[in-house]
């Protein structure tokens, strides 16, 4: 089934969740060392090497994340913020919310989110930026392992009679849907806060 963002309904065709996704999950490589993301820029492309390979990949339907046209989900994982470095047109990025926890760095030119990075040191996640794999021409990078906010593409205009099927869908790709984050990431935000207030040995 095939979501037009104008129309309520959905369509018959197969759901387009991302087109990282849409034809299967291809597994990662173990052993892969990283790459380079660039924008969708024509000419001067921001470059942002990656000297690692991502962790916790997933598609995600929340409103903040960069979607490519016609996605219904975004693609995202993490990877710790040292192994990020942006080598190209560093002057065309903006932070397009700096209010956010994550602060989400954007090309000027194309729109499309190079990294998002926490600047929070007592935010769980501190240390690890955010990126979207997809932007890399080298293949490899860790597989996407579940789907995360999806009750949130309602948020962004996704018929609600169309749920049912989104998440029959994520399952058949092997992506379990959570209307948050994935048990482990959750796990680890709740014990990040109860060692914060001391419930938990350091």
């Amino acid at each position: 089934m095939f979501w037009n963002k104008k129309s309520t309904t959905v369509s018959e065709s197969n759901i387009h969740i991302h087109p990282a996704v849409d034809h299967g999950v291809k597994p990662g490589e173990p052993n892969f060392a990283g790459g380079t993301l660039r924008c969708q820029c024509t000419t001067n492309p921001v470059e942002v090497a990656v000297s690692a390979n991502t962790a916790h990949n997933h598609v995600c339907g929340c409103t903040k994340c960069w979607k490519p046209a016609g996605a219904v989900f975004s693609q995202i994982a993490v990877v710790s913020k040292d192994k990020v470095r942006v080598t190209a047109n560093a002057d065309k990025l903006a932070v397009v919310d700096p209010a956010a926890a994550i602060q989400r760095h954007a090309c000027k030119g194309c729109g499309v989110h190079m990294y998002g990075r926490i600047e929070n040191t007592a935010h769980p996640f501190y240390g690890l930026d955010f990126v979207h794999t997809e932007l890399s021409p080298q293949k490899g990078w860790s597989a996407p392992e579940f789907a995360a906010f999806v009750s949130s593409i309602i948020e962004s205009g996704y018929p609600p009679s169309g749920m049912g099927a989104v998440r029959a869908r994520l399952k058949e790709l092997g992506l379990e849907p959570y209307d948050a984050l994935s048990p482990p990431l959750m796990d680890a935000i709740a014990t990040h806060t109860a060692k914060a207030k001391g419930v938990l040995a350091a």
